[in-house]
């Protein structure tokens, strides 16, 4: 008897978590993080390119065009998880999270793509970033607030069992490194007047892309960000 009905009861004890009060909660609560975020890139990468463009900062230009870059993953996230309220069924969920999942990986190539032929073409052409205090205070606090919405995503998502959510932290993760990139280029230049510190810094940033961005796309565990962010 228990044998025969195995697949249907993993059908109907999958379809009573999706809709449990626990997992409503934290629906509710990736909503709020997605919220948070989009709210908090849309400011600090307007800040961000136009403190780049007074500076002529690649990394800080790069920065913040990754900051618009978050704010479509946020949006992307809070699209999925308002769906699952509508969608019950585990397999519409997971084809949902499947979609969203491929778009935050494909963000993540387009940034790595601008980002590499910016920094090239600054460096050949040697383009001289003036110091940006702006850009510095700037990366300081992002610092601070991608660490914390880094942990909390990803155990939302964890408790979720959402790959999208998760691919969805690493990106904010790797916000968190990319203002660590950026505020190591822009700082040496501004310390020590070495212009070449910005591209290159911007250089550093699209490795780190494109291998996450193709473990997002693959639906692989993110291998760079749960063990920063634990």
């Amino acid at each position: 008897m228990s044998s025969s009905a195995g697949p249907d009861a993993d059908r109907a004890a999958a379809g009573a978590d999706a809709a449990s009060p626990r997992r409503s909660d934290l629906v509710r609560r990736g909503l709020r993080l997605e919220v948070l975020t989009v709210s908090w890139n849309v400011v600090e990468g307007l800040v961000a390119v136009l403190a780049a463009l007074r500076a002529g900062s690649v990394a800080l230009f790069g920065f913040g065009i990754d900051s618009f870059v978050e704010t479509t993953s946020g949006l992307i996230l809070i699209w999925r998880l308002r769906a699952e309220r509508h969608a019950r069924s585990p397999e519409v969920i997971e084809r949902l999270d499947r979609r969203a999942r491929r778009l935050v990986g494909l963000s993540l190539f387009l940034l790595a793509a601008y980002v590499a032929f910016d920094a090239i073409k600054a460096l050949l052409t040697r383009e001289r970033p003036q110091p940006t205090l702006v850009g510095i205070v700037l990366t300081s606090i992002s610092l601070a607030v991608m660490w914390w919405l880094a942990r909390a995503k990803r155990r939302t998502a964890r408790g979720l069992g959402s790959r999208a959510l998760e691919a969805d932290s690493f990106q904010t993760t790797a916000c968190f490194w990319l203002s660590v990139i950026t505020l190591a280029g822009i700082g040496l230049n501004a310390a020590l007047g070495w212009w070449w510190a910005d591209p290159v810094a911007a250089l550093g940033m699209t490795y780190f892309l494109v291998s996450e961005g193709r473990e997002a796309w693959r639906g692989e565990e993110c291998s760079g960000g749960g063990r920063d962010a634990d």
